[in-house]
């Protein structure tokens, strides 16, 4: 392959994920000539964005703005289901919360601000969405209440990329599959002029007038995890794809970028125990384990460790990934009884997973791989003891069923471990992607040391450092890369003049 055979772009796109295809849709919008640089091959393109569920988190007052985004709603939907609502206000004050107040101010305002135009956006150009019954909602006296996100994208991530690769393709931008970019290309005054690519064992050289980096974080590189993560999340098993290697990030930090964000958090779940190292696209996200508030979660020592019901488990999942990898040997298992199998999402329904059964607490203890047995049944019994039956149930809410007094008190949600037959599944932690990234200013300009716009360079996705801290909400991941890749698209656009 030629330089020739790259054309002359304006705009450079590395990466093909959701954040790398909205600022390629965003960049021929306004009239720019694009191509897109993926590392990966074709069956598993689309970084991360390919093995996430699909939701995405969005601010809206009701079901009149969902229909902008699901116009497939059935009018029995409209008035028999209740989505709920979910303001601006709220979307600030989770993002707070769930941060410590960390998160960057004005990129918050544009994350939150800019959500459900960027959703509605998305469905003018032909990426559908459908409503999350099955991941955030629960039946409560019949009617479907939802507690968390109500919308997630047709098809899951594999829906998503497809879609956003053929729209892509129909509007003229090429995507070269297993082409990494390795390095950008300045000019005399440092301003970034294009990428150098290896393809086939080639460093070929690529001119264009602006690039948008928006090729993952660092979460599939051991030895950056190990660096900036600490010790053992080098084994950390990876969720998504293995390509997210931090490429970006080192290109921009060479040239002149400044570090931003959280470089030692990171998103992690309760992940399979025998997962494979990375992501495999045939299962997707389905080696998640998040039904986590429904049960108990104990440690090798037989020991409950977190509360399981400290919040719905959209504000805790991303941050209970990293409390397993710190117990010892680096595991856990989820323990549920009969009354709440039927409750258990498709994910605990796979034929690959980890999973033993009993009929009596005393055989199901000793089938639980690691653990010790009659610590394990003095836990449980104590955690019997402790529920609250005197309040009632309610999944879809922040019920107050609690398990006060023990030494890991339990808020929400405490049923009792009594009737079998009983399940219990082995978990570790598994790695999504990192926090850590680089500045980048409200068009989504990469700054530098001194708090200046690299002049060409523009970054989206989880390259963006500063919006998330110790822990995320659900569904904000493709929401920010939606989000910020519009954003870069169109300042790139901008840039050089469209």
């Amino acid at each position: 392959m030629s330089n020739t055979d790259f054309g002359n772009p304006d705009v450079i796109v590395v990466g093909a994920g959701n954040a790398a295809s909205c600022a390629a849709l965003a960049l021929r919008e306004k009239g720019a000539s694009v191509i897109m640089l993926e590392a990966a091959p074709v069956e598993d393109s689309g970084g991360n964005s390919r093995y996430t569920a699909g939701l995405m988190r969005h601010a809206f007052h009701g079901v009149d703005d969902l229909v902008q985004i699901i116009p497939e709603l059935t009018e029995e939907e409209r008035k028999e289901v209740d989505f709920g609502t979910y303001p601006e206000s709220q979307f600030f004050d989770d993002m707070g919360n769930i941060t410590k107040y960390r998160t960057d101010p004005d990129l918050c305002e544009l994350l939150v601000t800019k959500s459900l135009e960027t959703l509605i956006w998305m469905r003018k150009n032909g990426i559908r969405f459908q409503p999350s019954f099955g991941r955030q909602a629960y039946k409560v006296d019949g009617k479907y209440k939802f507690w968390g996100v109500p919308s997630e994208t047709w098809g899951g991530g594999m829906g998503l990329v497809d879609s956003e690769h053929k729209l892509c393709t129909e509007r003229g931008v090429k995507i070269f599959y297993e082409t990494p970019a390795v390095a950008l290309i300045t000019n005399d005054d440092d301003a970034v002029c294009g990428v150098e690519v290896k393809h086939k064992g080639k460093r070929i050289a690529i001119r264009a007038r602006a690039v948008v980096l928006a090729c993952g974080g660092f979460e599939s590189n051991a030895e950056m995890r190990a660096r900036y993560l600490g010790p053992n999340w080098d084994l950390a098993k990876v969720r998504g794809t293995r390509y997210n290697t931090g490429a970006g990030i080192k290109m921009a930090l060479e040239a002149g970028a400044v570090p931003y964000g959280h470089w030692s958090g990171a998103h992690a779940c309760e992940w399979d125990l025998n997962a494979p190292p990375y992501g495999d696209v045939t299962v997707g996200d389905n080696f998640q384990k998040h039904c986590y508030p429904l049960g108990i979660v104990v440690n090798e020592r037989g020991e409950r460790f977190i509360d399981e019901g400290a919040d719905f488990r959209g504000f805790t999942y991303a941050k209970y990934g990293r409390e397993i990898l710190a117990q010892p040997n680096m595991f856990a298992w989820q323990i549920f009884d009969s009354k709440f199998l039927h409750m258990l999402r498709d994910e605990y329904r796979i034929k690959r997973v980890t999973k033993v059964t009993a009929n009596t607490l005393e055989e199901l203890v000793k089938k639980l791989d690691g653990v010790d047995a009659d610590a394990c049944l003095r836990e449980i019994h104590a955690f019997n003891k402790a529920v609250r039956t005197d309040v009632p149930f309610n999944p879809a809410v922040l019920d107050g069923r609690s398990a006060p007094g023990l030494r890991v008190p339990r808020n929400n949600w405490a049923n009792t471990i009594d009737k079998p037959p009983f399940e219990a599944y082995a978990v570790t932690c598994g790695v999504t992607f990192t926090f850590g990234g680089v500045k980048v200013t409200v068009n989504g300009e990469v700054e530098d040391t001194s708090g200046k716009p690299i002049p060409g360079l523009f970054a989206a996705g989880e390259m963006v450092g500063g919006l998330f801290y110790h822990n995320y909400p659900a569904g904000t991941g493709l929401t920010s890369g939606a989000v910020f890749g519009r954003i870069a698209g169109n300042g790139a656009a901008g840039f050089v003049g469209r």
